[in-house]
């Protein structure tokens, strides 16, 4: 029997407060009435685009007020979903929504595709027309994917098909956040579920048969699942395939680097930078492997702190007071309007049972920008972890405050810097507030263990992606074996001569959440090696630097992300920044090693 709270009983002050989207259920109901009698007149407007500036404006001034209300509609019914997927209410709504949202995507189809049927001479004389100033960024950009629009039959043929695609994405989430039981671990504490968030703690806890357990009894989890696991996320591939060929792209990475306009040659490069650089996180286990006395190393050894000694505990009031001093050099305005969120409802704070595992922040438009949190004051990670989602929530409140709707959203790979920025921070603050060489070296290896898990490991995933994407478009069967043979390669090259590969370790390439979203992590890579670079020119330097990194968090999707981070001062075209970041791994673990 589960020992987490029902939703029911999680206090006021510890959930979210959603009243900035809907102040109840009755008005979320009452708004998506209203969204479902619009969905008709969304196809009104078929085959007038080109007629003249006044009805291409009415045309686009109806969809985006549709979209907007949308967005607060679909925020509402995910976050509710999130905070407790085994509600059949919260269900309910979600599905209900979801359906209406495909509606609505076949009804607007057409809309795309007949901009990018309008001449080049139309286009023009819109884009130059004054009353329709708030859309030049969305045409513009919409302007790149003539390639890759198809014909308005198959874009509607393909948007009702919207719902059926996420079937892969949330049985997986069914199976994993809701129905699949990991039963308990007994600690010295007393004995504690174990579960998706609670891993997390149970794997880096001090007592390594705690570790142990809990490493093989997660693992046989999901061993218990596995040709199911295998059979959704080769579907997820499969998908990811089909839609790039549709859209006549070469491949799938292309498709997913597209929207960004990323070369493929920035993931490459990542991904050969980091490869070059293996020998250096190989160092780091071996001094694990020294200082902990496991020759090999189990992978259970591999997140436990070096330092257990050192116990740090932060209640969550502690943690927020903490990070608001941390980033204090971004200045009064990002400081009180952050602290005032963390505070004052922005956050789902604590685990309970139905809750989706893991953190995220959900800034829209309209509403405030949330976070979910599983929190655990004895998990210090979990303040950086706080202080990297409100990352986000502020770079959303930026964004929607200096941007229309219609380009107010930054892409992911901007995201990543907002949010590991904050990180950067922190870390500089409480190295600099520790008083003993053991609290030193207790934040260094830490320090240590996340540059590992955001630049090393996700690359990792990123390197995994790309091979069963390329095995898949070459033909190749993929299977539950096949999967795994890939994964447990990529795990002994990442991992080197000093750690030992347990039987279920390759399981773990079945149990991302992320790789449904394809091409996603090399972005947390990417993004923690641009937050290097610019939190160090932001500290050292003075005004112009914050500025100009205010100017990228307000920037919105008003440009391509290489180039708003080029004006912010760093151009992740190149491989330096990784390099950078690569090298600061280094000095840190040759610091920690002077240290032990």
């Amino acid at each position: 029997m589960s020992t987490l709270p029902e939703r029911k009983n999680v206090k006021a002050t510890d959930a979210w407060n959603l009243a900035s989207l809907y102040p109840s259920e009755g008005a979320w109901e009452k708004a998506f009435e209203e969204f479902k009698q619009n969905i008709p007149t969304l196809g009104s407007f078929k085959g007038q685009l080109a007629e003249s500036p006044e009805k291409f404006k009415e045309c686009l001034d109806f969809y985006f007020s549709h979209e907007e209300l949308g967005e607060r509609l679909g925020y509402y019914s995910f976050l509710r979903f999130n905070e407790d997927a085994g509600d059949s209410k919260n269900q309910g709504r979600q599905n209900r929504y979801m359906q209406s949202a495909v509606q609505a995507d076949s009804e607007i189809s057409y809309l795309r595709p007949e901009i990018q049927a309008l001449s080049q001479d139309t286009l023009e004389k819109y884009l130059d027309n004054p009353s329709l100033e708030r859309y030049r960024i969305f045409l513009t950009k919409l302007a790149r994917f003539r390639p890759h629009i198809l014909s308005p039959n198959e874009e509607r043929a393909l948007a009702m098909a919207g719902e059926a695609n996420q079937t892969a994405q949330k049985a997986f989430g069914a199976l994993t956040d809701v129905d699949l039981d990991f039963g308990k671990i007994q600690t010295p504490e007393g004995e504690k579920e174990l579960t998706q968030s609670s891993y997390g703690s149970l794997i880096q806890h001090e007592d390594r048969k705690v570790r142990e357990n809990s490493f093989v009894q997660f693992h046989k989890g999901f061993e218990v699942h596995k040709n199911t696991l295998a059979a959704l996320y080769t579907g997820s591939i499969q998908l990811d395939v089909y839609q790039a060929k549709i859209r006549n792209f070469s491949s799938s990475l292309e498709a997913a680097l597209f929207p960004d306009q990323v070369s493929k040659n920035v993931y490459t490069n990542l991904v050969e930078t980091v490869r070059n650089h293996l020998p250096t996180l190989h160092k780091y286990y071996a001094l694990r492997s020294r200082v902990l006395s496991q020759k090999p190393l189990q992978l259970w050894d591999t997140k436990v702190s070096l330092l257990s000694s050192v116990k740090v505990v932060t209640p969550y009031d502690k943690a927020v007071d903490t990070i608001i001093s941390a980033l204090a050099p971004l200045g009064d305005e990002y400081c009180s309007v952050l602290k005032k969120g963390l505070t004052g409802g922005w956050v789902d704070k604590y685990e309970n049972k139905g809750k989706r595992s893991g953190a995220f922040s959900a800034g829209s438009f309209y509403g405030d920008p949330y976070i979910l949190m599983n929190y655990k004051d004895d998990v210090l990670r979990d303040v950086f972890t706080l202080a990297h989602e409100a990352g986000h929530s502020m770079h959303s409140w930026y964004s929607g405050k200096n941007n229309p709707f219609p380009h107010y959203q930054y892409t992911i790979f901007e995201a990543e810097v907002a949010s590991t920025f904050n990180e950067q921070l922190l870390f500089a603050h409480l190295m600099k507030e520790a008083k003993t060489p053991e609290m030193k070296s207790y934040l260094l290896n830490k320090q240590i263990d996340d540059i590992l898990a955001t630049l090393y490991r996700q690359t990792m995933f990123a390197e995994y992606e790309l091979k069963v994407h390329e095995m898949a478009e070459a033909g190749e069967p993929i299977t539950v074996d096949s999967l795994r043979e890939e994964y447990s390669n990529l795990l002994e090259a990442y991992f080197g001569p000093e750690v030992l590969l347990h039987d279920y370790a390759d399981l773990e390439g079945l149990r991302i959440p992320h790789f449904y979203r394809a091409f996603y992590v090399y972005k947390y890579a990417t993004g923690i090696s641009a937050s290097i670079s610019l939190s160090t020119r932001v500290v050292e330097g003075g005004a112009n630097e914050r500025e100009q990194y205010f100017a990228f968090l307000k920037s919105g999707g008003s440009s391509f992300p290489i180039e708003s981070l080029k004006k912010a001062g760093v151009d992740m075209s190149r491989p330096e920044p990784i390099v950078r970041a690569l090298d600061l791994f280094d000095s840190y673990v040759q610091q920690l090693d002077a240290l032990l």
